[in-house]
């Protein structure tokens, strides 16, 4: 049995180092989603965190990230590591939180429908501001702001299933006094545009969308208007986006739509957020991950690397999303330059608990559905989850997703924290630990492990020492890196079976190889814009709701498992 431990126990020691306290790297370089950030328990019943409609902002040397009902904000300076600021000079209690840097201040505006107050402050990391303007000319829900190459600053906003988007500009030296009446902007259409209609898979077509949370960039003289639809706690959120040579219009629908999407996946939902551009220039959508299971508002955050096309698309490369992805240290970063190719090695293993109760059994925990998970009989010290790979593989990252069942907790209370070991076994008796956070300090609940150099085990394991309240739960168990077998076999048919009667709906189907753990269909406009991506698992035949009535489409399909991921080598037209 010694002998069989001993090349663990190497590679641990090695990845740590002598009196160090795990096989974590300090210097992670990748990130999976959802983020690994402080998520707040909200203010109000039922218990639950929430962090949703998110902002990211460059300002002196680092980014900022608001979001809705955090209690605070964020700061990272390589949108890895971030640390929370908590403050009450902002009312950090509104939704859909926007800020602009102009020269050396920073200014804030939060959705309001009675007095929308603008703060600014020259110093965000101390938490202080100021008030900069008492109330706009009206008051705005779901605010951005955008400040053109020119100097001349301008404000959008919008969320309804009514009316439209608006936008205005803003006179900075007369203190943000609007110049001239609002324009509308952008009008719902699902009639033609599947993917506004609501519902997880855009099934309620008789259900007005809410459209909304607006957001700017210009590239190349083009201004791409963004908005999300059609709702938040819809697996289908979504950001679309509009064309124009002009910031206030006329507007065109992009062609490729909707620019982010992310409908299925352990992490669904890529709406109502910002696109910017990191330190080396390349750009990012950080947008809203739906549970929505305690409350139809319980969201989360995901990041996405996003391009433009050579014909100025604005694209989101969503596929494999929730897998651990790299954050680039140079420009023109490439698809390959951001995902490093490590599998998902956990999706249905076997697994045994200390304990579970009923409706949330131990399976729940890999069976990539954030909205399911498993919930041990209580909190206590020592309940545990236990995973067998199957095999010995290379574990090169692992995401502990907990899911607080039973809290009674609300707000950014002091002192609350999940407090746990990760151990690996070859054997599943003898154990080491490779994450050690009994003595943790931080209240993250997706935390995300890069391990240093890797480790090669079979057995995975996760005793629990405390958590922030209720019993000790996991939604999502997850384990990534490199499988020793081979990879899948390709898909050698594929049927796309484009509705009749409604030309926003098409029916794929195709035969999944016995050594496939899932699929990635791509689909798009053109077979050079195949942007749009859709993971599967166990389902098919698949029908997708979110196609433009007036578009034709192609598709293809990608095999994966625990080894890597196969092209099918097909491309079909609806």
């Amino acid at each position: 049995m010694m002998n069989k431990l001993c090349p663990l126990m190497m590679i641990v020691a090695m990845a740590c180092g002598l009196g160090a306290e795990d096989a974590v790297s300090p210097t992670a370089t990748t990130f999976c989603n959802p983020l690994d950030i402080s998520y707040r328990f909200q203010m109000e019943e039922p218990s639950r965190r929430e962090a949703a409609d998110p902002t990211v902002v460059w300002f002196r040397d680092r980014y900022y990230l608001f979001a809705s009902k955090s209690g605070g904000y964020w700061h990272s300076q390589d949108l890895i590591r971030w640390e929370f600021i908590e403050t009450d000079g902002i009312p950090t209690e509104e939704y859909a939180p926007c800020a602009v840097a102009l020269g050396d201040t920073l200014f804030f505006l939060a959705s309001s429908n009675e007095k929308s107050t603008l703060y600014k402050s020259d110093d965000p990391l101390s938490g202080k501001w100021s008030v900069a303007r008492e109330e706009l000319n009206r008051p705005v829900w779901d605010p951005a702001f955008y400040l053109d190459e020119d100097g001349r600053l301008y404000l959008y906003w919008g969320c309804s299933d009514v009316n439209p988007i608006y936008g205005v500009e803003v006179d900075v030296e007369r203190n943000f006094e609007f110049i001239g009446e609002p324009v509308s902007l952008i009008h719902q259409n699902p009639a033609r545009f599947g993917w506004e209609n609501p519902g997880d898979y855009n099934t309620l077509t008789k259900q007005r969308p809410w459209i909304e949370g607006p957001w700017m960039n210009k590239r190349n003289g083009v201004y791409y208007l963004q908005y999300a639809g059609p709702g938040t706690e819809f697996k289908s959120y979504a950001d679309g986006v509009y064309t124009s040579e002009h910031p206030l219009g006329p507007f065109q629908y992009q062609p490729h739509n909707p620019f982010a999407y992310k409908p299925e996946g352990f992490a669904a939902g890529a709406g109502h957020g910002s696109t910017f551009q990191d330190r080396h220039g390349n750009y990012w959508h950080i947008g809203t991950v739906t549970i929505s299971q305690k409350h139809m508002f319980e969201r989360r955050l995901a990041l996405f690397p996003t391009w433009f096309g050579e014909d100025g698309t604005l694209y989101t490369d969503t596929r494999y999303g929730d897998f651990p992805l790299r954050m680039p240290q140079k420009s023109g970063a490439t698809w390959e330059d951001v995902f490093p190719g490590w599998m998902l090695l956990s999706f249905e293993k076997p697994v045994k608990v200390s304990s579970e109760i009923e409706g949330h059994p131990s399976g729940n925990m890999n069976d990539e559905d954030i909205r399911t998970y498993w919930a041990a009989a209580s909190g206590g010290d020592g309940e545990w989850a236990m995973m067998d790979l199957g095999t010995e593989c290379e574990i090169r990252a692992i995401q502990l997703n907990f899911a607080e069942h039973n809290t009674r907790l609300f707000g950014r209370e002091q002192g609350i924290v999940h407090r746990y070991t990760v151990l690996a076994s070859d054997d599943g008796d003898a154990w080491i630990p490779i994450v050690e956070r009994s003595a943790n300090r931080t209240d993250n609940s997706h935390a995300y492990f890069e391990m240093s150099d890797g480790l090669r085990c079979r057995y995975l394991k996760v005793v629990n020492h405390e958590v922030p309240g209720g019993h000790f739960a996991m939604s999502g168990f997850r384990v990534f890196g490199n499988g020793v077998g081979l990879k899948p076999h390709g898909v050698s048919d594929l049927k796309a079976l484009r509705n009749p009667d409604d030309r926003r709906c098409v029916t794929l189907e195709w035969s999944s190889p016995e050594d496939a753990v899932g699929h990635v269909i791509r689909y798009g406009i053109s077979p050079d814009q195949l942007h749009h991506s859709y993971m599967v698992y166990r389902d098919r035949p698949v029908t997708i709701r979110s196609l433009d009535s007036e578009m034709r489409y192609f598709y293809t399909i990608e095999t994966f498992n625990e080894n890597g991921i196969t092209p099918s080598g097909l491309l079909v037209e609806d």
